[in-house]
């Protein structure tokens, strides 16, 4: 079963790079544009978006068309360009000249309904997270242990599995059986979405994280 993917790039040599993904079971079509996506908004389909269509930093990334999965992919990739990107509705954030293999990984990932960014900007995202909006209510918390309390909100402010461990006195092996515990009974599948659910964010259910 072939899976359609919209390659939208006006660089060639880029599409043909990523025209590779065909010996993964995907079927490309081409796009130069990006009005072009207006017309895709209907069929569901995955993108990948070379991030030198967007507007620059100046103005405003227009809303992206509803049923669209959208992996922007940037040959100069950056945290503030990759926010900009998932604020206005992306789903994956990448280096443009990623390996196929990897781009193939990245899509079937997000076509799960999770987000793919990198590690430096998750932990950026989760940081500004944390410091920006309170925690409102304890009703997020109600079906978890004490200790995977403690752990949510540790992973909810952006630390690492290290960094948790040493601060309640456990190891990095407890700190992810007790995150696969949170994801589990949270109904989450990654840390961004098990932060904005501990700070109270509304979240658009197609968008998680792949780290």
């Amino acid at each position: 079963m072939t899976l359609p993917v919209l390659l939208l790039t006006a660089d060639d040599a880029l599409y043909q790079h990523w025209s590779g993904l065909s010996q993964f079971d995907w079927a490309p079509a081409r796009a130069r544009h990006l009005s072009d996506l207006v017309s895709w908004g209907c069929r569901g389909v995955s993108v990948i978006l070379d991030a030198r269509l967007l507007p620059t930093a100046n103005d405003q990334i227009p809303p992206i068309p509803a049923g669209l999965q959208i992996v922007v992919a940037s040959t100069h990739p950056g945290d503030p360009e990759g926010q900009r990107a998932l604020v206005a509705g992306a789903v994956g954030y990448v280096h443009a000249y990623m390996p196929v293999q990897g781009l193939d990984r990245v899509l079937r990932h997000v076509m799960g309904g999770e987000i793919w960014v990198g590690k430096s900007m998750l932990t950026r995202m989760l940081s500004q997270i944390g410091r920006a909006v309170p925690e409102p209510d304890q009703d997020w918390a109600r079906d978890l242990t004490s200790r995977e309390r403690d752990v949510a909100r540790y992973v909810a402010q952006g630390h690492s599995n290290q960094s948790i461990a040493d601060s309640l006195g456990i190891t990095e092996r407890t700190v992810r059986a007790h995150i696969s515990a949170i994801f589990e009974k949270m109904g989450v599948t990654d840390r961004l979405m098990l932060a904005l659910r501990v700070h109270g964010i509304e979240q658009q259910a197609r968008k998680g994280l792949g780290v």
